[in-house]
């Protein structure tokens, strides 16, 4: 089973080419897989596959040649991840599947994503939507925030730089179920002065359901940059998004909301499939 090794300002992935969709990836394989201790190691596994061969892509099948079945580290999947998007369109653009510069579609479980690809990528990301007040407790203390929705869940709570720092995130933060069923992305985020040509600036950590504190999450960012614009009173801007990993830019216009930052493959080779597969039962 060949793979590659990808990532997005830290967010890394497992990337395991599969155009005709035959690979029997299984929950259990994929969080084997994602073990940094016993499998390659991983915040989640991108299998890049044709919409026409796969269930869950083929009605878009004539808009977007490609989708991205993207699996969280635990064996969850998930219906996006906007670095995932990027480090996926690098993999295309690398691989010859798609031209090493321009635009084109990509199928996710959230809608078809454009994508530009250039010395960054940008990911054109769904529209965020900001709709309710909530909660999240994390070392004995309980945050406010705003739940945003990416095309998957988030939510951001703002924190001062100090508290950023000191928080443990090693657990998941507890939430409110009854808002959250299918568990939630949790942005804590400090504002800070706006370097040259942005509006807004926040710096994140996040932990992602399914994955725990990541270097990285571009929805998550984007869901920092909607509530930043949201509280500022904005209904267009540019917003820079500092995470552990590296540095995203938002723009938010009239029609559209992008994603921008770097993506790198770093490395490829073969899976002993058989020797990830003896470590499955333990997950």
């Amino acid at each position: 089973m060949r793979f590659a090794k990808g990532h997005g300002t830290g967010n890394d992935f497992v990337i395991l080419p599969d155009p005709d969709g035959v690979l029997p990836l299984t929950p259990t394989f994929v969080a084997a897989l994602c073990d940094r201790r016993r499998g390659i190691g991983a915040d989640g596994v991108l299998r890049v596959v044709r919409s026409a061969a796969h269930p869950d892509a083929e009605a878009s099948a004539e808009t977007a040649e490609w989708f991205m079945d993207y699996w969280n580290a635990d064996g969850s999947q998930s219906e996006m991840c906007g670095n995932g998007v990027r480090v996926y369109a690098r993999y295309l653009a690398e691989a010859g599947l798609v031209a090493p510069e321009g635009s084109f579609n990509l199928v996710t479980r959230a809608g078809v994503v454009p994508v530009t690809i250039g010395e960054e990528i940008a990911a054109g990301m769904p529209m965020p939507r900001v709709y309710v007040q909530s909660e999240a407790t994390s070392d004995g203390r309980v945050f406010g925030g705003t739940a945003v929705d990416v095309g998957n869940p988030h939510l951001v709570c703002p924190v001062d730089e100090p508290t950023l720092e000191r928080l443990d995130l090693t657990r998941a933060p507890g939430i409110d179920p009854l808002i959250f069923p299918a568990g939630v992305n949790v942005e804590f985020a400090a504002a800070g002065a706006p370097p040259a040509g942005a509006d807004l600036y926040r710096r994140m950590r996040v932990y992602e359901r399914g994955s725990g504190e990541t270097q990285s999450c571009g929805s998550g960012a984007c869901a920092v940059a909607a509530v930043a614009l949201d509280h500022a009173g904005l209904e267009t801007g540019v917003v820079i998004v500092d995470v552990a990993g590296g540095r995203l830019t938002i723009t938010q216009t009239a029609s559209e909301f992008l994603l921008a930052g770097p993506a790198v493959i770093v490395a490829h080779g073969d899976v002993d499939a058989q020797a990830i597969r003896q470590l499955a039962p333990s997950f």
